[in-house]
């Protein structure tokens, strides 16, 4: 049990950082408000909602749900980005954290990073 938690949260918050790396350069003013969400929360609500979309194999992607997109559109992305590891990115798939965030309007900026993963230029899926 404890490991599956673990994969859950792992999973999650590399979704979240993929978000956080989605936001364009340019922001209107309320953009560049620091973020509300409480990390914690946002990582249990990714795991909660988003987990079955980023989960190994890399194929085939799955649309996420519309929970899964509203956790990711609220979620303090900065927060958890920072948190993603080299071992969180053992449990998850790179490339369906790309497809969610982007699937959820929150598309990752190609080359940015999210973890050791560098979002590939050109159109994403």
């Amino acid at each position: 049990m404890p490991t599956r938690l673990f994969l859950a949260c792992m999973v999650l918050l590399s979704i979240a950082m993929a978000a956080a790396a989605a936001r364009p350069a340019t922001t209107t003013a309320a953009d560049d408000a620091p973020p509300t969400g409480n990390c914690d929360q946002d990582m249990q609500d990714l795991i909660s909602n988003c987990q079955d979309y980023v989960k190994f194999p890399a194929d085939p992607k799955i649309p996420p749900s519309a929970a899964c997109c509203a956790v990711v559109q609220r979620a303090n992305i900065p927060c958890l980005c920072s948190k993603v590891t080299p071992t969180v990115e053992t449990f998850i798939s790179m490339d369906k954290v790309v497809y969610v965030a982007s699937y959820c309007k929150r598309p990752m900026k190609p080359g940015s990073q999210c973890g050791s993963y560098t979002v590939p230029g050109g159109s994403l899926p």
